[in-house]
């Protein structure tokens, strides 16, 4: 490290407030090695849900610990109040009984057991924290609904099962798995009652593909205990039921697309074979709000509204700053009340589209540090992505300064001073630029099917950004390449079959070596394919035989490095084409990694490591131990011009020199 960099990065932790930010060399790692602490990588209050009950909006939290609930005041537009939940990262699923003296919140969580996932706030007593109620079966809570009577009805996910049904019973505190309606689904994400029925909307808009199902709504009929399939035949090519909303006579129920426009039922609740059907214009409807006979919605190009009378789709007007990623839309005295993503409540008149528009941190929110996506480094910045927002730390020192981009910066990459991302979901290529002034833009755009950018790395001899992509809805993946000086893009769907995503990304000489995993528990993983982006072809492929699919790639010299999920370490010799070598490293690879060439060695970052190997025996060491990095989607490292290392540490950010 020399002296300037030195300073800078003692700088930029004395401005976070950190003392001692030379930490002392692990055991394991050389003395070489010193860990700069420059603070938390994104703070924010993160939403994830939001609900309209009388005078205040409950909006629930994303990936900040403790999970909570606010309490936002309309009429004097501050925070009043607060619940903190025992369980979860996220709330994604909010419902108030029709007394409107509880709340009820469902908890997503990194992975299952006895642990409550449902919670219930007594809005009587405010003052009095929430508890938790009980635990539905799937390990995810993705949607509430409370019938007429006080019967909280849940649906979601992530389990190794297909979602079902479940039931919690106020008078008993007995929650029931009422059935599995579509075992071909993977994730349920809309859930609607009557005192009679049950709407349960599924589909595959995770982990997608091979014979998984689509779009599927199914009535259960509370007194018979059986469900049965009412999906229109027009939503059965969208990939998932995506919202449903009883809205006095009607079911209104909405799709995600992808790659089929979404479209709206108003189903008629007496016989649910009669329904009006909108067609709209991009891949998604949520968050229903009725007013007389429109229905507001959040939609890909801003808000809209229904009419139940006609079934006309009429764009809503909106003046204020950009919504990104809604996350609430209600009616309240003659407005619309809609919860940004980016952590405002726009107060908006439908007639006029003028809004008030209020930050909740402002308000009274409080901002906490997030779990953390991509990270890149270059020109004397690092940039970390988050919910709605990248934070660009300055190693000169000071406060990030906070770039709101829409839905997750995955991985990114810094290129003669431009930020490139590969931004989730359905996103495309980002790009930003700190000298023009301008805030981050979308640079190019990719079929939305093909929508969950993993890795990024940069082809010096193409000068293009390759980028490994998922498809959530279809299964497969898809490389991306940009070239910024011509503005030239390709995407090239399923490189390595039909069944493999694209996890990681690594290139030598021109050539992009792409690594496959799988969404399905079976099928085909770990396939290793040699691919021109220029010609569009594959040139070689190599089977890793790791028994989980490959977490990362990257080159160093005639060598391929790669790392399995769960520590399955190999080295592939480019010029022979055949693995040569293969370690298990699970110990320090629990599950995700991310690796990278820097000083003439290769490093891999884990959730809870980092380490190199030796460029002669492949021998691993590690570096820093104990990082236990607060990742949101897998693991990432990457370098500045210096050769600094940059990853984390709990919700911190460090820069790491190692000179082995």
């Amino acid at each position: 490290m020399t002296n300037l960099h030195r300073r800078t990065l003692l700088q930029a932790a004395a401005a976070a407030g950190i003392t001692g930010a030379l930490a002392r060399p692990a055991a394991a790692a050389t003395t070489r090695t010193t860990i700069t602490d420059l603070g938390p990588a994104v703070v924010q209050f993160a939403l994830m849900s939001a609900i309209v009950v009388g005078d205040v909006v409950y909006i629930g939290t994303r990936n900040v610990s403790p999970c909570r609930v606010v309490a936002y005041h309309v009429p004097t537009r501050t925070v009043i109040g607060r619940a903190d939940l025992t369980t979860g990262y996220s709330i994604q699923a909010l419902a108030a009984d029709p007394t409107g003296r509880y709340l009820y919140a469902g908890v997503l969580q990194k992975s299952g057991g006895p642990q409550p996932n449902l919670h219930r706030w007594d809005l009587s007593t405010p003052d009095q924290p929430a508890v938790a109620i009980g635990r539905i079966g799937d390990r995810d809570v993705r949607d509430l609904t409370v019938a007429p009577d006080g019967v909280v009805f849940a649906v979601g996910g992530g389990s190794s099962t297909a979602p079902a049904l479940w039931q919690f019973d106020p008078a008993t505190g007995a929650v029931a798995n009422l059935g599995v309606p579509d075992p071909a689904s993977t994730l349920a994400r809309a859930v609607a009652a009557t005192s009679t029925t049950v709407f349960f909307g599924a589909g595959s808009t995770l982990g997608g593909g091979g014979t998984t199902s689509r779009a599927s709504l199914f009535a259960y009929d509370r007194a018979a205990g059986t469900f049965a399939n009412v999906t229109p035949r027009e939503m059965l090519v969208d990939s998932s039921m995506r919202d449903l909303a009883v809205v006095g006579d009607r079911l209104v129920a909405g799709t995600a697309g992808g790659p089929a426009p979404a479209k709206i039922a108003l189903m008629d609740l007496a016989d649910l074979s009669k329904y009006a059907l909108a067609t709209l214009d991009g891949e998604i409807t949520k968050m229903y709000a009725p007013d007389g006979d429109a229905v507001y919605y959040s939609a890909e190009s801003g808000l809209e509204s229904v009419s139940l009378s006609t079934a006309a789709v009429t764009a809503v007007p909106y003046d204020g700053p950009s919504l990104g990623e809604v996350w609430g839309v209600g009616f309240r005295a003659g407005k619309l009340l809609v919860v940004s993503g980016y952590g405002f409540v726009a107060e908006v008149d439908p007639a006029t589209g003028t809004s008030v528009v209020t930050d909740l941190v402002a308000a009274g929110a409080q901002a906490d540090p997030q779990t953390v996506m991509g990270i890149a480094a270059g020109c004397g910045s690092v940039y970390v992505g988050g919910n709605g927002t990248i934070a660009r730390h300055s190693l000169r020192g000071g406060k990030p300064q906070y770039l709101r981009a829409p839905g997750e910066a995955k991985d990114a990459e810094v290129v003669n001073g431009i930020l490139y991302t590969g931004q989730y979901s359905s996103q495309g290529i980002w790009k930003y630029n700190p000298a023009d002034g301008r805030p981050p833009r979308q640079a190019v755009s990719f079929p939305g099917g093909q929508n969950r950018p993993l890795d990024t790395c940069w082809d010096p001899v193409g000068r293009r950004l390759l980028v490994a992509v998922q498809s959530d809805t279809e299964g497969g993946g898809a490389l991306w390449t940009y070239d910024p000086a011509r503005s030239r893009k390709t995407a090239f769907a399923n490189p390595i079959d039909d069944v493999q995503l694209v996890r990681a990304v690594a290139t030598r000489d021109g050539i992009a070596y792409l690594g496959g995993d799988n969404a399905q528990a079976t099928g085909a993983r770990g396939t290793v394919v040699a691919f021109d982006p220029t010609r569009g072809r594959e040139l070689w492929r190599v089977e890793s035989g790791r028994p989980y699919g490959i977490g990362s790639l990257a080159v160093h010299g005639k060598y391929l490095y790669g790392m399995a999920l769960k520590g399955g370490f190999f080295v592939i010799d480019l010029t022979r084409r055949e693995l040569i070598h293969t370690a298990d490293h699970r110990p320090v690879c629990p599950q995700w990694s991310a690796m990278l060439l820097n000083r003439g060695r290769i490093y891999a970052a884990s959730d809870t490591t980092l380490m190199r190997f030796d460029p002669r025996t492949f021998a691993m060491t590690v570096v820093a131990p104990n990082l236990n990095g607060a990742w949101y989607s897998g693991c990432h490292v990457n370098r500045d011009e210096q050769g600094i290392l940059y990853t984390m540490r709990g919700h911190n950010l460090v820069a790491i020199n190692d000179k082995p």
